[in-house]
């Protein structure tokens, strides 16, 4: 009773987060309102979030409830299926994120200024992108989904309470780690690549502050050093869960794992997307000018301050 608490509360809370941020947007959208080039990646963020929370938090719930194999062959590979595919959009579209805002932050020069100019055009194309590659990228996924009611021949088998999956051996276990943790690879290097930079400037500008002594001059008085530190959080908060589950879900596959593992990895695997929404409204200063920009009133004076 208590894992099925702690599961539905992770996914009510996140998708009531996901969905107050993707309302946001789509009526700042509608009403025309100037957006920033990342919010649309945000809301995408946050609608692949929901997607992530609604395919594991729910079947998770019903399995700590007790009520296992409820779904039959052809919802179990929907289910998994669309839980990798929200995955790889998370850490796709996080690691977009973190590279556009590094490219944001650079020091302005005579070449950079026409990089950034097309970094903009291109972040929301290169953000849609995601959608297609990743649904095609897992799409042999179901394939190695078993009937859970009919799988007890079967010897290399992960189960996951809801649904089992066939591990694979010898050629086809290397294929598919390789085919799956090659993006996904790629993705965690470049983010730790721009979050060092962005780490390595914002330190630089510290410094060259403190030099020159200039009272008026605040650290964190710009828009872009305010969202750089917002995408920090978040890439943060994201590579620390992510390699956690990481690690755990690597164990799992090749040794015979306890209930409370396979719960503590399900949890894990739903943090990012259930917290995603909070870090982004604690940490922006626009988010609470869109909300009044819905409202129809005026920002307080302070968080207008804090915007500029």
């Amino acid at each position: 009773m208590i894992l099925s608490v702690v599961f539905f509360s992770q996914t009510g809370i996140g998708v009531l987060g996901n969905s107050f941020l993707i309302n946001i947007f789509i009526f700042l959208f509608i009403s025309g309102h100037r957006l920033r080039p990342i919010d649309p990646i945000f809301t995408q963020l946050a609608l692949g979030n929901c997607v992530a929370l609604l395919s594991k938090g729910v079947p998770q719930t019903m399995v700590a409830l007790g009520i296992k194999n409820f779904l039959d062959i052809t919802g179990c590979k929907i289910t998994l299926y669309l839980h990798r595919v929200a995955r790889g959009l998370s850490l796709t579209l996080t690691c977009l994120l973190s590279g556009f805002q590094a490219i944001i932050i650079s020091p302005n020069n005579s070449s950079s200024a026409d990089f950034k100019v097309r970094a903009s055009k291109y972040i929301i194309p290169s953000s849609l992108l995601c959608w297609p590659f990743h649904v095609f990228l897992n799409i042999f996924i179901p394939i190695g989904m078993v009937d859970p009611k009919h799988s007890r021949n079967v010897t290399k088998i992960q189960h996951y309470g809801y649904c089992s999956h066939v591990v694979p051996s010898g050629f086809w276990a290397s294929f598919y780690t390789f085919i799956l943790s090659f993006p996904d690879a790629v993705c965690v290097g470049l983010m730790l690549l721009a979050n060092g930079y962005m780490v390595f400037l914002l330190y630089r500008h510290h410094k060259r502050v403190e030099q020159i002594h200039t009272s008026c001059v605040s650290v964190r008085g710009s828009p872009e050093t305010k969202a750089t530190h917002t995408i920090l959080l978040l890439v943060s908060t994201f590579v620390s869960s992510y390699f956690i589950n990481c690690l755990l879900t690597a164990y799992m596959a090749w040794m015979e794992s306890p209930a409370w593992l396979v719960h503590t990895s399900a949890f894990l695997s739903s943090f990012f997307p259930a917290i995603s929404p909070y870090v982004l409204v604690s940490s922006d200063s626009h988010i609470p000018k869109y909300c009044y920009a819905l409202c129809g009133r005026k920002p307080q004076p302070h968080l207008d301050r804090n915007s500029k």
